[in-house]
């Protein structure tokens, strides 16, 4: 399913069954088919606090996801509608409806934090939907965002350097948005005009005061402000003070609603199609449809098997899938490409192994842009190998079309040769001057075909070597000639077959030494586009310890602001952390590059086959690789 496909009603991606989760193979199928990046918005809240109606707005429709008129939660699990984006081309728009949190008929309150949790967890964008104001009990009822961090780890195994897990939230959460609904304040702190934003944001602020309630009450204030620094408030009246026309909001046309909602909704809508970005993993990998589907599955298992969904191994299962992906992608690109440019025969060996490169260089960079945490260059080896198969495989029919245009040629040119000698025109004296000519009239015409191919040489031999009987009797019955000149015209066809000989064996050693070079092209190609890419993910881990360390300064100087010492002190530890992690990043950046470039070196030389390891190439691969790793690229 291309990006600019439609689902024309959304579909169930968790279905939430008895407080059990189960993945809907149905929509798992449809994410599989979808290609380009995803741009994913979730929304949760309450339930009966219309989060269904802003949803399928957003899908630009009245109806879709279902709304329900009564008391009771009509949404069950997670909903998904994908359609276009409005405004990015290629990037589809996944709309994730949730059920309502809260809902007294459910049994388990730790079924709503885990719906919860999952929409976090896929979007890319999360929006929480309210109704009134933003008060203490608001925020006493968005608990959920409390638990996070204890529904949510970042590593598989901690290490003694290791950065607690909710200070890394920050580096893969959404952007967070607070949808208030049916709003009637003014919006105006100490008797002066204030911004949506700046009412969340004071809402925001800490209570001071010693007790377990109040702390208890800081909490949800504390944890949006620490996992989300990208947030955004948007109030809205109500719809229509027709309490008739609420009851079917599906059917109600535009101009039927309230102006000011209308104005309100138009910029809610408008700031998630220009804000919302891609949905990606950490080191900014974006991730496909397939790629959300693998997440889906991956999540729900293991909060149906009672283990805590892991960030890390999320990644890392992603990765082969998204590896192989890259290698699938760019080997194709290399045929494609191959298919179109090669024209057989190519008139030299170096001609195709020109191409070759070029079309190698654009799958590596595909394979690059494509693959990630191949840290151990399996699937990057496994491109060489899959290119070095398809490159022979054009060898091969670049020389049989050489071998077969050639032979043909031959035949053509030497027809009459062959009708002479039938008709006995060479058996009368001076016949071997007469066959001489009309073989060096035939070599020369050869001579004259344009790209005859790399076997050029090879099927003239053949040829030369198919006459040399028929020369040798033509000679022998020559009488014009005296035994002693027939004995040197021997010779001479002698020497002009040991010349022809030589000739391709130093074809021979030529093209083996243009495998060679070729091969030296490929393994720096593969080495200097690694190193690229090695260099932008150190750069992009540096950048996401940064974001993280600003956010903590930023927490700290809000808390001494407030007065909260206390907590200001508490969070030295976290941000010494980041300090020290962001200075390690920065000072052991040459060096994990060098070694990963030399471990590089030694998995992709052995791709190489074993005549060019003779030949000393897999020793020159990786002096050039520990060359590059201090930055010294030759």
């Amino acid at each position: 399913m291309a990006p600019g496909s439609i689902m024309m009603a959304p579909i169930c991606l968790v279905e939430n069954e008895k407080q059990q989760l189960r993945v809907n193979p149905e929509a798992l199928n449809i994410l599989e088919e979808i290609l380009g990046p995803m741009v994913v918005v979730a929304i949760a809240g309450l339930y009966r606090t219309g989060k269904s109606y802003l949803m399928n707005r957003l899908a630009g429709q009245n109806c879709g996801f279902p709304l329900g008129s009564t008391v009771q939660s009509k949404t069950k699990g997670i909903w998904m509608w994908c359609v276009p984006h409005p405004s990015k081309p290629d990037h589809t728009l996944v709309l994730l409806d949730t059920e309502g949190l809260g809902d007294v008929e459910k049994g388990n309150p730790e079924n709503d934090s885990w719906i919860f949790t999952l929409a976090v967890l896929l979007s890319s964008m999360f929006v929480y939907n309210s109704i009134g104001t933003i008060n203490h009990q608001a925020l006493e009822q968005l608990h959920y965002v409390s638990e996070l961090a204890k529904h949510i780890r970042t590593k598989s195994s901690p290490s003694s350097y290791e950065i607690h897990d909710s200070a890394e939230f920050v580096s893969f959460f959404p952007d967070f948005v607070w949808a208030v609904r049916d709003f009637t304040l003014k919006l105006e702190l100490d008797g002066c005009p204030i911004t949506e934003d700046e009412y969340l944001e004071n809402a925001l602020k800490l209570i001071k005061g010693l007790s377990t309630k109040l702390e208890m009450s800081n909490q949800p204030r504390e944890c949006i402000r620490k996992f989300f620094p990208n947030r955004k408030c948007f109030v809205f009246d109500q719809p229509t003070s027709d309490t008739e026309l609420l009851h079917y909001m599906e059917e109600v046309s535009e101009n039927q609603l309230d102006l000011n909602f209308q104005e309100q909704f138009q910029k809610f809508c408008s700031y998630i199609f220009t804000h919302v970005k891609a949905k990606t993993l950490r080191e900014g990998i974006t991730v496909s449809g397939n790629g959300l589907r693998t997440l889906v599955v991956i999540y729900v298992d293991t909060i149906n098997s009672g283990s805590i969904p892991c960030l890390e191994n999320a990644v890392t299962t992603l990765a082969q899938l998204k590896n192989s992906e890259a290698v699938w992608k760019a080997a194709d690109h290399y045929s494609q490409q191959m298919a179109q440019r090669v024209q057989f025969p190519t008139d030299t060996l170096q001609e195709l192994l020109d191409l070759h490169a070029a079309c190698e260089r654009e799958a590596i960079t595909i394979f690059m842009k494509h693959s990630f945490k191949d840290d151990k260059q399996e699937f990057q080896k496994m491109l060489l190998e899959t290119t070095e198969k398809k490159k022979d495989d054009f060898l091969l029919q670049n020389e049989d079309a050489s071998l077969k245009y050639c032979q043909a040629e031959l035949r053509k040119l030497s027809e009459s040769l062959r009708e002479s000698i039938s008709r006995g025109t060479f058996s009368v004296p001076g016949g071997h001057s007469l066959y001489l000519e009309a073989k060096n009239k035939i070599e020369q015409n050869y001579e004259l075909v344009p790209r005859k191919g790399v076997k050029a040489k090879k099927v003239l031999q053949s040829f030369l070597q198919s006459q040399a009987p028929i020369e040798e009797s033509i000679l022998q019955a020559d009488k014009a000639l005296a035994d002693g000149e027939k004995a040197i015209e021997a010779e001479r066809a002698k020497k002009e077959a040991a010349e022809q000989e030589r000739e391709l064996l130093k074809q021979k050693e030529k093209k083996q030494q243009q495998f060679i070079e070729a091969q030296k092209i490929s393994f720096k190609e593969n080495i200097t586009q690694l190193q690229e890419k090695m260099e932008r993910e150190k750069d992009e881990l540096l950048r996401e310890q940064k974001k993280m360390l600003d956010h903590k300064l930023k927490m700290q100087e809000e808390l001494l602001t407030e007065g909260f010492t206390n907590k200001y002190e508490e969070m030295n530890k976290e941000v010494n952390q980041l300090r020290e992690a962001v200075q390690q990043t920065k000072s052991n950046r040459s060096t994990a590059i060098s070694d990963g470039l030399i471990e590089a070196g030694s998995v992709l030389t052995a791709v190489l086959p074993e005549f060019l390891k003779v030949f000393g190439v897999g020793l020159v691969g990786l002096g050039t690789v520990m060359k590059y790793g201090n930055g010294c690229i030759q």
